[in-house]
């Protein structure tokens, strides 16, 4: 047993040399791996009926008791091997748990499409006598190719953050690796062994040596889709804010009607809540809201049909009223030390108070520099926060679902329109008219608003606009 780890996984997908790493596994003495221990269709091998007394039907029952079989009764250092669609249930014990060694395999993914494709039409997922060897060519699916790739992406990105955030590291192996003995020698030493190969196993051969040219039936037309694939990510939006979770406390329910609205800081939210007290005709003050993630459980768990939603607002909109009311206004809620930074730094211009010499032309100014601040501070190029009232609304939204994921997303120019469409679905045929709210500024949106600005506003909040379709706010 090593010093620094219990059990090992190996995180593999299939035609990755997951076989050949194995069956080199195994041939040290102190390690064994019990092949694909979690497969939700078999246990261990195809053919295999359990795992250390541990049946399928036990495993699925309890997949920990197979895990805890595995580390303390196997022969030296117990492992298997692990795919993305394996047993989620087991997945998270092991991220979490520093002491199982995480190995991980990769092979280009277009090699290991290929080689599954033929394996497919062959029959043959093993070769061990290259005189029985089945050949066929893959017929390449550019649909079930990109699933395959999102799929290999998505589960590779899951261990890369999750071990991160655990710190704890892998060791990676490439499938060009394989045949390397002093690759395979240095996980052992990494897993605490001793002992060293003096060969790599020679019973598996390789079963498709040829070319993609000669191994694809279509090879021209997996060409053509290859090549529309943006291997770079070139036509990312590039995304430098933290990720955000999602701040329950700032849930709000409605007295009595089942209904939950989960703020995104744009300027709304005060007009919602009084929406929300007029539907049951009480004050606002009597809206449900500072929960915790267990007493946000228990107020869906006591109101089956619930309906929950967000509201979006334009970009411009929502990033000018955060900058009339905390950057520029004075009192409570507003940010003073981040206001005389922001003066300091980036000229903005702000008077202590704001009065009748303040006009459209200061006030356009002084909205300029606060956007050329966003632009650095959206990038974590500034040493100040990322505030929720100025951060993307994408960002907002992607960390609520850490914990539920609103019903409908509404926008600030259909509510009133949609807000008895909501009020309907949760039971309620009658509902109070929308009020919008009245612009706090003292200078309008309108008086300084025009394409430069909008160019601004949409060069900096690019994920918005794309991820939810915003034309021009005029």
């Amino acid at each position: 047993m090593s010093d620094r780890f219990d059990y090992f996984v190996v995180f593999a997908e299939m035609r990755t040399g997951s076989n050949f790493l194995e069956a080199n596994l195994n041939a040290f003495p102190s390690l064994t791996c019990h092949g694909e221990a979690f497969n939700p269709h078999f246990i261990g091998y195809p053919n295999s009926t359990e795992i250390l007394g541990v049946t399928q039907d036990m495993r699925d029952d309890d997949p920990q008791r197979l895990l805890d079989t595995i580390r303390q009764h196997s022969e030296g250092m117990g492992g298997f091997r692990y795919f993305h669609d394996h047993d989620p249930r087991i997945l998270d014990v092991m991220l979490d748990d520093p002491r199982c060694a995480k190995i991980v395999l990769t092979r280009n993914p277009v090699d290991s499409y290929v080689s599954w494709k033929i394996a497919q039409a062959t029959g043959q997922w093993k070769l061990t006598n290259e005189t029985k060897r089945r050949d066929s060519k893959a017929v390449f699916d550019r649909t079930e190719f990109e699933t395959h790739l999102a799929d290999l992406q998505a589960f590779q990105v899951t261990l890369l953050n999750r071990l991160q955030a655990a710190g704890q590291t892998a060791f990676y192996v490439a499938y060009e690796d394989l045949q390397d003995l002093d690759v395979t020698n240095g996980l052992a030493r990494w897993l605490g062994l001793e002992e060293q190969l003096v060969e790599l196993d020679g019973k598996l051969k390789k079963q498709n040596p040829a070319p993609l040219s000669e191994k694809v039936e279509n090879y021209p037309e997996m060409e053509a889709a290859l090549s529309h694939l943006d291997q770079f990510n070139l036509t990312r939006t590039p995304n430098f804010e933290p990720r955000r979770g999602a701040v329950v406390p700032s849930y709000v329910a409605a007295k009595d009607a089942p209904l939950l609205f989960m703020p995104l800081r744009n300027g709304c939210d005060d007009a919602v809540r009084r929406w929300m007290a007029a539907l049951d005709d009480v004050d606002a003050g009597q809206l449900q809201d500072g929960f915790s993630q267990k007493t946000l459980r228990m107020w869906k768990k006591d109101h089956a049909g619930f309906r929950s939603f967000a509201v979006l607002r334009h970009p411009v909109a929502r990033v000018h009223d955060a900058f009339c009311s905390r950057i520029l206004a004075t009192g409570r809620g507003t940010y003073p030390k981040i206001r005389k930074t922001l003066n300091r730094r980036f000229d903005l211009g702000l008077p202590d108070e704001v009065d009748a010499q303040y006009d459209a032309q200061a006030h356009r100014a002084a909205f300029l520099g606060f956007l050329d601040f966003l632009k650095m501070n959206l990038s974590g190029q500034t040493a100040i926060r990322v505030d929720a009232t100025w951060c993307s609304q994408s960002q907002t939204l992607q960390g609520f679902a850490d914990i539920a994921q609103p019903d409908m997303i509404l926008r600030e120019d259909e509510l009133a329109d949609m807000l008895p469409v909501l009020a309907a679905s949760a039971g309620r045929m009658q509902a109070p008219e929308y009020a919008r709210p009245p612009e706090m500024a003292p200078i309008a949106l309108e008086a300084i608003y025009d394409a430069d600005l909008e160019a601004r506003v949409a060069a900096i909040y690019q994920k918005d606009y794309i991820s939810f379709g915003f034309s021009s706010w005029a």
